[in-house]
C-alpha cells in the first residue's frame, strides 16, 4: 500500500487528473442547491414520481423519452439534490473515461491534458448545461465508454476477445439509447468507424469470403448488443400490454418534433441536406482511409455524427451541445499531433466551432452564477432573490407550493393548468392524467379527453389556472374562486 502511495505521489498522470476532478466538482457543486426551476427537470421529477406511484410509463404518465432517465430520477423520488449529485458523479466518470480515451488516441500528455481540461470545464460549466439532470449529461459516459471499448476491439488480435469488447460496447450504447434516442448516431459512428478500419485498400478484397464473414460477424455482434436492452424494454411494455404507448412516445411522437425547423422546399428538406453533407464527410474519410491514421478517422467521423445529432431537429436548445463535445475536444487534441492530419483537424474543429456560436445562445448567467451562489450560502443574499435568479417564477411556484401545503387535506390531489411541472413535486402530488404540463395537453390529440378523463374520475380537491397559457379548457362547475395568489387562480372543490 505504502508503494504504491509513493507510485501515485510522483504520477502526474494521478495528480493531473486529482486536479480536474476536484476543478470539475468545483463548478458542478452549486447545482446541487438549485431550486426547482427548469421545466423539463421539472416534468423527469413528476414521472419519477409517477413510476414509484405505480404508474405505467407512457399509459398513465406522459414524456417523449425513452424510460431510463425517469427510472433514475424514480430511484431518488425525484429528489432535485439527489438526481443532480448522480449527474455529478456520472460526470466525474465522464471526465476520467475520456481522460483515458484522450491518451489512446492522442500522442502526447500535453495534449491529453489540455483536451481533458477543455473537455471538464465545458462539461462542468452551467454554459451549455451542464448543471441540469438532462438526459444528455448521463449519456456522455455510456457514449466515451463505448468508444473506448471499440478502439479496444481494434487493438487486440484475439477474435474473441474483439467480439467480447464489441458486445460490451453495443450493450452500452443500447442504455445510452435509452436514456435518449439520439445515441443512435454514437452507434452509427462507431459502426461506421468498424467497417473503415478494416477495410482493405481494394474493394473487391473486402468480398473475399473469409474476410467478408469476419467483418459480417463483429458488425453483427456489435449491432445485436446494442439492439439487447432496447429489445428487453420493448418486451417490458409488451407483456404489459402497453407496447402502442411505448412506440408512440418513443418514436412516432418525435416525428414532429423533429420535423420542426427542417422544412426547405419541401418537409425534411435541410435534413436530407444535413444527411447529404454527413455522407460526404465520410464517402471522404473512407477515401483517404490509408492517408490518415484510424484515429483520426474515428474522431472525425464521430465528430461528423456528433454534428448530426446536435442539428438533428433544428431546435436551438442549448444542452444538444453537450453530445458533441467529446468528439469536438478530441479534435481539439489532434492539433497536437505532428502529423499532416493536425491542419485538416484544425479545419474540422475551428467549422465546428463557429457552426455552433452560430446557432445556440449559451447560458448567458454563468458568470454571476457562481458569486449568486456564494452570496447565498454566506447569508448576503435572501432565498426569494436566490430562487428568482434562475426564472422569474420560481419564487411564485414556491409560494404557491407554500400555499398549497398548508391547505391540502392528507390525501388530496391538484390539478394545475400551467407548464409548471415542478409544482407536482414541491406539494408531492400527481396530475389526473397522463399528461403533466398545459402545452402537452394541448398539444397532443388525447390530451384534453385523457386529462377530462382523469378529472372526473378523481377530482381534485385544487385547480390551479396559472397565468400566461391558453384559457382553461374545462368546466370548473363545483369549484369557487378562492384566491388569487400573484396572478395564480387557485380554485378549490365545494364540499357537497
Amino acid at each position: 500500500m505504502i508503494n504504491l502511495l509513493k507510485k501515485l505521489e510522483k504520477n502526474i498522470n494521478f495528480w493531473f487528473l486529482v486536479g480536474i476532478s476536484f476543478l470539475f466538482f468545483l463548478l458542478r457543486f452549486p447545482s446541487l442547491f438549485e431550486p426547482n426551476w427548469y421545466g423539463d427537470e421539472g416534468i423527469y421529477q413528476v414521472l419519477g414520481l409517477g413510476i414509484n406511484a405505480g404508474r405505467l410509463l407512457y399509459r398513465d404518465i406522459f414524456d417523449n423519452k425513452p424510460p431510463l432517465l425517469y427510472i433514475l430520477y424514480s430511484l431518488v423520488n425525484s429528489n432535485l439534490f439527489w438526481i443532480r449529485f448522480l449527474s455529478l458523479v456520472a460526470g466525474l466518470f465522464a471526465v476520467w473515461g475520456f481522460y483515458y480515451l484522450s491518451k489512446k488516441i492522442l500522442k502526447t500528455k500535453k495534449a491529453s491534458f489540455v483536451t481533458t481540461g477543455i473537455f471538464a470545464i465545458l462539461f462542468g460549466l452551467p454554459l451549455i448545461e451542464g448543471n441540469i439532470a438532462n438526459a444528455e449529461n448521463f449519456m456522455l459516459l455510456p457514449n466515451i465508454i463505448g468508444a473506448i471499448l471499440v478502439l479496444k476491439s481494434i487493438e487486440v488480435a484475439s477474435l474473441n476477445k474483439k467480439l467480447i469488447l464489441l458486445s460490451a460496447s453495443g450493450f452500452i450504447l443500447g442504455l445510452s439509447f435509452l436514456l435518449k434516442i439520439v445515441a443512435v448516431f454514437d452507434f452509427a459512428a462507431f459502426f461506421m468507424f468498424l467497417f473503415i478500419a478494416d477495410f482493405p485498400g481494394k474493394i473487391s478484397q473486402f468480398f473475399e469470403k473469409e474476410k467478408f464473414l469476419l467483418a459480417f460477424k463483429k458488425l453483427s455482434v456489435f449491432t445485436v448488443s446494442f439492439a439487447l436492452p432496447i429489445i428487453l424494454t420493448t418486451l417490458f411494455f409488451i407483456l404489459n400490454n402497453s407496447l402502442s404507448y411505448f412506440l408512440k412516445a418513443v418514436l412516432f411522437n418525435n416525428v414532429g418534433y423533429v420535423g420542426y425547423g427542417n422544412q426547405f422546399i419541401i418537409p425534411q428538406g435541410l435534413l436530407i441536406i444535413k444527411l447529404a453533407l454527413l455522407l460526404i464527410s465520410i464517402l471522404f474519410l473512407f477515401i483517404k482511409r490509408k492517408s490518415f491514421d484510424k484515429t483520426f478517422i474515428f474522431v472525425g467521423i464521430w465528430l461528423g455524427f456528433s454534428l448530426f445529432d446536435t442539428f438533428f431537429s433544428q431546435r436551438p436548445y442549448t444542452h444538444y451541445v453537450l453530445t458533441l463535445l467529446p468528439s469536438f475536444c478530441l479534435m481539439v487534441g489532434l492539433l497536437y499531433q505532428d502529423n499532416k492530419s493536425s491542419k485538416l483537424a484544425g479545419i474540422f474543429a475551428l467549422s465546428t466551432l463557429i457552426i455552433v456560436l452560430l446557432n445556440f445562445k449559451f447560458y448567458s448567467k454563468t458568470g454571476y452564477y457562481y458569486q449568486n451562489f456564494i452570496s447565498y450560502i454566506t447569508g448576503f443574499e435572501k432565498t426569494y432573490d436566490y430562487r428568482k435568479f434562475f426564472d422569474g417564477n420560481t419564487p411564485r411556484d414556491y409560494e404557491l407550493a407554500d400555499y398549497l401545503l398548508l391547505q391540502e387535506k392528507s390525501g388530496s390531489k391538484t390539478f394545475i393548468w400551467g407548464n409548471n411541472a415542478e409544482v407536482y413535486t414541491l406539494i408531492n402530488s400527481l396530475p389526473p392524467g397522463r399528461y403533466t404540463v398545459a402545452y402537452h395537453i394541448t398539444n397532443y390529440k388525447d390530451g384534453y379527453q385523457n386529462t377530462l378523463d382523469g378529472l372526473k374520475n378523481s377530482p381534485p380537491q385544487f385547480i390551479v389556472i396559472m397565468p400566461n397559457v391558453p384559457s382553461y379548457p374545462f368546466s370548473l362547475y363545483g369549484y369557487n374562486l378562492k384566491i388569487n395568489l400573484s396572478g395564480i387562480n387557485i380554485y378549490e372543490k365545494i364540499n357537497q
